[in-house]
């Protein structure tokens, strides 16, 4: 019964996938396909609805629409262009400045916003034009925004890893949040080292180019942005506010910075709260889908199936993650991470428990995974956003962002591998009880 509820459940599902079928639709039609295989169909839609509404009646959940909100008035508000001033300003004397500017913004973008597609299209759309006059090839600029943003969901504050938080039953959002700083630097440090070298290869020089602003007027300007990640992160761990509280406050300090920076309208606000309103939509319409299928899952007994496959294999922990990761690495190039988030944590989080390894661990493990996958080939959102804000096509880009995609992937295997890498932080901060393998 195990196997044919696996093959009709993630067979049905691919199926639908391929046909073009949305993905929160393709989630449900296959996992009522293989829920009428073992229970009566009248049963099955009373727990279905029942699961949908269980599945979205989560305070925690109104947090994911604030932190977008917050994001897209970051965007818009003049607050992305402080961001991107401040990098050029430290890494100006670096070859390549102006795509090393970009690796950065993108860290301090994704630190006040947890968006890497808002990331993806402000960065480049302010930065593609400055890097195509000073003689960048638009695919190597293109394929350096794509990649380092990706760095935004990781380094807090983060929409999906309070997506994983809620998914996994309860995994505390403070130790995700502060497990994901030397996560999302890593990340960028090794994108930005293989930027730099790219550069050098190319010819591209340091900065010539002074700004007409001082030093210390660059600072003032960006230090109110940058504010709001002390504002966020200080009063969740020092118990102000939840996290959900967090993207409110979030939201009316940013859209104060965008009042007082006069660079927001009536109507571009209004455009911000429909943008905010149909991508939260889609989010709550898959995790409605998705609840659905984690019970048929559980009620076929399919992550147990999937345990005992993976320990058949092999009881080390070691070569556990490393197929884990594979796997996760080839979905997420035909899953988004919301989806994917919502898929395979139920499936995977079990078997890292069992080899010892924390549920924030993985958390930030499958997130790092998650947020390669978003930089590749066919569903990649970093990737559309990135070449169309650049006006490049994917083949262009594809030969930057190969050497780029396997410097992420040594970044995933560091943190994979190395515990202490995400764990340390949460540890000193008192949020965790070890920095290692639990057992």
């Amino acid at each position: 019964m195990v196997v044919q509820a696996t093959l009709s459940l993630f067979g049905s599902f691919f199926v639908l996938l391929l046909a073009g079928v949305p993905i929160s639709a393709g989630i449900g039609i296959a996992s009522v396909v293989t829920a009428l295989f073992s229970m009566p169909a009248d049963i099955f839609a009373l727990i279905a609805a029942q699961r949908c509404f269980s599945g979205l009646d989560s305070f925690s959940l109104l947090a994911l629409p604030f932190f977008t909100l917050g994001g897209n008035i970051m965007n818009k508000g003049g607050i992305a262009r402080r961001l991107i001033r401040l990098a050029r300003l430290l890494v100006g004397k670096i070859p390549g400045y102006l795509a090393a500017t970009n690796v950065l913004a993108n860290m301090f973008f994704g630190a006040v916003s947890g968006s890497s597609v808002a990331a993806t299209s402000a960065m480049g759309s302010i930065l593609s034009p400055l890097e195509a006059e000073e003689g960048y090839d638009p695919n190597y600029s293109a394929a350096v925004n794509i990649c380092s943003a990706p760095t935004g969901i990781l380094i807090p504050p983060s929409g999906p890893l309070i997506l994983y938080s809620i998914t996994a039953g309860g995994v505390s959002v403070a130790a995700l949040f502060m497990g994901g700083y030397l996560t999302g630097i890593l990340l960028g440090l090794c994108v930005g080292a293989l930027t730099i070298y790219l550069a050098v290869k190319k010819g591209y020089k340091a900065s010539t180019v002074k700004d007409e602003d001082p030093a210390i007027k660059i600072w003032i300007d960006a230090v109110p942005s940058l504010l709001a990640v002390i504002l966020v992160m200080g009063g969740i761990l020092g118990g102000f506010f939840t996290a959900t509280e967090a993207g409110v406050v979030m939201c009316l300090y940013c859209l104060l910075l965008a009042v007082l920076y006069r660079e927001i309208t009536f109507k571009t606000f209004y455009d911000m709260l429909a943008d905010t309103m149909k991508s939260s939509a889609t989010i709550l319409f898959l995790i409605a889908a998705s609840s659905i299928m984690s019970y048929v899952m559980s009620y076929s007994g399919i992550p147990a199936a999937i345990s005992e496959g993976l320990m058949s294999i092999s009881n080390n922990r070691y070569v556990i993650l490393l197929i884990m990761n594979v796997f996760l690495l080839i979905m997420g190039c035909f899953l988004d991470l919301t989806p994917a988030v919502l898929i395979f944590t139920p499936i995977f989080l079990p078997i890292a428990t069992s080899i010892g390894m924390s549920p924030v661990h993985f958390g930030l493990m499958l997130i790092t995974n998650l947020g390669i996958g978003s930089v590749t080939p066919p569903v990649g959102s970093c990737l559309f956003v990135g070449c169309g804000v650049a006006k490049v096509k994917i083949e262009g880009v594809t030969k930057y962002i190969i050497p780029l995609f396997c410097g992420m992937v040594v970044a995933l295997f560091l943190i994979t591998y190395i515990p202490a890498i995400p764990m340390i932080v949460p540890y000193l901060t008192g949020l965790v009880d070890t920095f290692w393998w639990v057992a």
